[in-house]
C-alpha cells in the first residue's frame, strides 16, 4: 500500500506541475496578447510589409508657341510574377512569348529567352526582371504580348514606371530652362519653379514574398499628383539665332565667354537668353548664367550719365563739350579716349564716338558739389536693385554712394560717369535701354508667362511696369537720337542695315575681378540696342569677355551679334515688305495644320480672314487645298470616350483634344504630330496613357 500511495503521490505531483506550467504559459500568452500584442504585431508587419513612395510625373516646360523645351520621358522596369500563371497556360504561350521578346528587345535569340522563362517558371519567381529601363513603346508592346495581356493576376505582368528628364534641344537655352537632377541641385527654371513642376508624391504598400522579393499589394496605392507645366517667354527660333550668332563671334575671336539677351520692348518678355563659356578643350557650352553676374559695364553706362544730365536740364545733345584731344586728368589719374584728337564736339557726337573724357568731364562738372543728385538718378533707374527676373542666382548690383567706404571725392564721380566703379548685370543694362526704346516706360524682365495643368492655364503672368516713365519726353527723345547716331555715324556704323533702322551703344571696359587685374589685358566688349528705330520691337544686349590681350571692342565682338540676331528677327517676325530677290525673306504659301475649330478661327482672324464653317465647332478641322489653290474645310467630330485622331496637328491642339478626353499624354520630338501610340477609334480606359511623336 505504501508503494502504491507513493506512486500516486508522484503522479499527482507531476500532473499538478504540468497543469501549473500550462496555466503559466496561457497566462503569459494572454499578458503578451493584451500588453505587448499591438507592438509585436506591428513589428511583424513591418518586417514583411513597408510603404513605398510613388513619384509623380514632373511637369513639362514649353515655349509660348507650344514647343517642348524640357520633358519627363517615362521608363519602365518590366517584371513577371510566375506564381500568377497557370502551368498549362505558360506552356501554351512559351514559344510565342520567347519570339515576341526576342523581336522587341533584340538582346538575345528566342531560344535564350525561352530557357530563361522556363527556369524562372520552375523556380516560381515572383519578381523576375524581364527588361530594365524599357522605353514607352516597349512597355506598350510587352503588355499586349500573348499571356501578359491577361493582366497581372493571370498573366503575371508587372510594370514599374520611372522618369528621365530630357531637353529636346540640348544646349539651347540650357542655363535658362535649367536642369533637373534627382540627387543634385537644380538650376534655371527647373530650380525656380521646382515646387510647381514636381507635383505631389503618392504611396503604396509592398509585401515581402518567398525569396525575399517585395511585391505591391493591390488596392493599396494612393496615386501621385503630377506636376504642372510652365510656359516660358522663350522663342526657340530667336534663342537659336542668338546662340549661333554668339557662338560664331566667340569662336572667331577666341573669347572667354559671352551672353546675349533679347527682350520684347513693350512687355519685358525675355525671348532669348544665351550664355556660352569657353571650356578647357576650346569648345563652348552653356556653363553659367553670365547675364545675371554684375560687372563694370564700361561705355554702355554713358547712356545713364546722359540721362541724368538731360533730365536735370544741364545740357542738350546739341550742346558742345571739349574732349581735350582725348585725355583728361582727375587728381593723379588719367582718363583716355580710344579716339584720340577729339576737340570741341557736340554731346551727341561725343556719345556716338564714345568719348570717355567728355562724359567724365560732364558728370564731374555738374555733380561735383552734389554727387548724390547724380547717384539718385541711377537708383531711380533701378540699378541699385536686382531686376527680379524669375531665375534663381541673380547677384545684387553695386552703385556707390558718398557713404561707401571706397568713395573717392576726386575720382569716383568721373569714373562712374563713363562706366567704372559700378557693378551691374547685363540684364540691368538691357532693362534701361529697353525703357528708352519703350518711350520711357521701364518693364520688368520675365521668363514665364503661364502655369498650365492638362493644357489649360491655371495662372498667367502679365507684364510688370517698374517705372511708368524714367524721364521727361524731351529727355527720352534726345537719348533715342543719341543712340541712333551711334549706328548712323558712330562706333557701330558697321552694322547699318538696308532693311531696318536701329539705335544702340557700343561699350568697352577693362576688367578687374576674380583675381584679374587691369594690367592683365582682359576686357569686356558689349553692344546694346533696339530696332526698328521708328517702332521698336526688340532690345538686344550682348556682352563678351575677351581672353588676355584678345579682341574686345564692342563694335568687333558685340555689334556683329546684335546684327545677326536682328537680321533673323526682322526677316521672320517684323518684316512687312514685299519680298525681293535679294531680300532676307522668302515668300511661302499658306500652310494650315489640322486643328480645333476655335484655334483655326483665331489663326484666320489674326491673318484678317474668317472661317465661318468652323465657327462654334469644337471638333477637328482640316484645311485642304486642291490643284488650283482653293481651300476646302473638312470637319471631324470628337466622340466621348473614343481616342481622337491627332495626326498632323500641332502640339497645342493635340494636347487640348487628348487631355480633354481624359488621356495622360507624353511627348517627344518637335513640329506636328506624326504618330500616336493609341490608335484613333479605340475606346478610352480611365487613366490611360498615350504617347505622341512630333516630327
Amino acid at each position: 500500500m505504501d508503494v502504491k500511495r507513493d506512486i500516486r503521490f508522484r503522479v499527482y505531483l507531476s500532473f499538478t506541475g504540468i497543469v501549473l506550467l500550462a496555466a503559466a504559459i496561457i497566462v503569459k500568452a494572454l499578458m503578451i496578447q493584451v500588453s505587448e500584442g499591438k507592438t509585436l504585431r506591428a513589428q511583424a508587419e513591418k518586417a514583411h510589409t513597408k510603404k513605398e513612395t510613388l513619384y509623380p510625373e514632373r511637369g513639362n516646360i514649353y515655349s509660348e508657341d507650344g514647343t517642348l523645351l524640357s520633358s519627363t520621358i517615362p521608363q519602365f522596369d518590366l517584371r513577371v510574377d510566375f506564381k500568377a500563371i497557370n502551368k498549362d497556360t505558360f506552356k501554351y504561350y512559351l514559344d510565342t512569348l520567347s519570339q515576341c521578346m526576342a523581336k522587341l528587345f533584340g538582346e538575345a535569340p528566342a531560344e535564350d529567352y525561352k530557357r530563361q522563362l522556363k527556369g524562372a517558371f520552375q523556380n516560381q519567381e515572383r519578381y523576375w526582371l524581364m527588361k530594365k529601363n524599357a522605353q514607352y513603346y516597349q512597355y506598350q508592346a510587352a503588355r499586349n504580348f500573348p499571356l501578359f495581356s491577361k493582366g497581372k493576376n493571370k498573366g503575371g505582368f508587372i510594370a514599374e514606371p520611372r522618369s528621365r528628364r530630357v531637353n529636346p534641344y540640348g544646349m539651347l537655352a540650357y542655363r535658362t530652362i535649367g536642369l533637373w537632377r534627382e540627387n543634385a541641385d537644380n538650376i534655371g527654371l527647373e530650380m525656380k519653379y521646382d515646387s510647381i513642376l514636381c507635383g505631389k508624391e503618392g504611396t503604396r504598400i509592398i509585401r515581402k514574398v518567398t525569396g525575399g522579393t517585395w511585391m505591391p499589394i493591390e488596392g493599396s496605392e494612393v496615386d501621385p499628383v503630377n506636376g504642372r507645366d510652365i510656359v516660358t517667354t522663350i522663342d526657340i527660333n530667336i534663342q537659336d539665332a542668338a546662340e549661333h550668332a554668339l557662338l560664331d563671334v566667340l569662336t572667331k575671336n577666341n573669347c572667354q565667354y559671352g551672353t546675349a539677351i533679347v527682350m520684347e520692348v513693350k512687355t519685358g518678355k525675355i525671348r532669348a537668353l544665351a550664355n556660352l563659356g569657353r571650356q578647357s578643350d576650346g569648345s563652348y557650352w552653356e556653363d553659367f548664367n553670365y547675364a545675371m553676374i554684375p560687372t563694370e559695364p564700361g561705355s554702355t553706362f554713358k547712356l545713364m550719365s546722359l540721362y541724368s544730365l538731360l533730365e536735370d536740364g544741364y545740357v542738350t545733345i546739341n550742346d558742345n563739350v571739349n574732349a581735350q584731344g582725348g585725355v583728361a586728368v582727375f587728381g593723379n589719374q588719367r582718363v583716355v579716349d580710344d579716339h584720340h584728337g577729339l576737340g570741341v564736339i557736340s554731346i551727341k557726337k561725343a556719345f556716338a564716338l564714345s568719348s570717355n573724357v567728355a562724359f567724365a568731364k560732364l558728370v564731374n562738372q555738374y555733380y561735383h558739389n552734389d554727387p548724390m543728385k547724380y547717384i539718385r538718378h541711377l537708383q531711380y533707374l533701378q540699378l541699385n536693385k536686382r531686376t527680379g527676373i524669375d531665375l534663381a542666382g541673380e547677384r545684387g548690383p553695386t552703385i556707390k554712394t558718398t557713404k561707401s567706404q571706397s568713395w573717392n571725392k576726386v575720382t569716383s564721380l568721373p569714373w562712374i560717369g563713363y562706366g567704372y566703379e559700378s557693378l551691374i548685370t547685363p540684364l540691368h543694362t538691357c532693362m534701361v535701354y529697353n525703357a528708352v526704346a519703350n518711350n520711357g516706360k521701364m518693364m520688368k524682365p520675365y521668363l514665364v508667362s503661364a502655369i498650365q495643368e492638362y493644357g489649360l492655364p491655371v495662372q498667367e503672368f502679365q507684364p510688370t511696369v517698374l517705372v511708368p516713365s524714367i524721364g521727361k519726353p524731351t529727355t527720352v527723345r534726345q537719348m533715342q537720337q543719341a543712340m541712333r547716331a551711334v549706328v548712323e555715324e558712330g562706333t557701330a556704323k558697321g552694322i547699318k542695315s538696308p532693311y531696318y533702322t536701329a539705335a544702340g551703344k557700343t561699350g568697352t571696359a577693362q576688367v578687374a575681378d576674380k583675381g584679374i587685374s587691369y594690367a592683365d589685358g582682359v576686357r569686356q566688349g558689349s553692344f546694346v540696342g533696339y530696332f526698328p528705330y521708328e517702332n521698336p520691337q526688340y532690345t538686344i544686349t550682348v556682352v563678351v569677355r575677351s581672353t588676355p590681350h584678345g579682341a574686345y571692342y564692342g563694335a568687333v565682338v558685340g555689334a556683329p551679334v546684335f546684327k545677326t540676331i536682328a537680321d533673323k528677327l526682322y526677316a521672320s517676325h517684323i518684316g512687312g515688305w514685299k519680298a525681293q530677290a535679294d531680300s532676307l525673306v522668302k515668300q511661302r504659301p499658306l500652310v494650315a495644320k489640322k486643328s480645333t475649330g476655335g484655334h483655326l478661327n483665331e489663326a484666320m482672324a489674326a491673318l484678317g480672314f474668317t472661317a465661318p464653317a468652323a465657327a462654334g465647332w469644337n471638333g477637328i478641322v482640316n484645311l485642304q487645298a486642291d490643284s488650283s489653290g482653293r481651300y476646302t474645310l473638312h470637319k471631324t467630330a470628337v466622340v466621348k470616350d473614343i481616342v481622337p485622331d491627332v495626326n498632323g496637328m500641332g502640339l497645342r491642339d493635340a494636347l487640348f483634344l487628348l487631355e480633354n478626353s481624359g488621356l495622360q499624354v507624353s511627348i517627344s520630338g518637335n513640329g506636328k504630330v506624326v504618330s500616336q501610340s493609341v490608335p484613333a477609334g479605340n475606346r478610352i480606359v480611365k487613366g490611360q496613357k498615350i504617347h505622341i511623336q512630333l516630327g
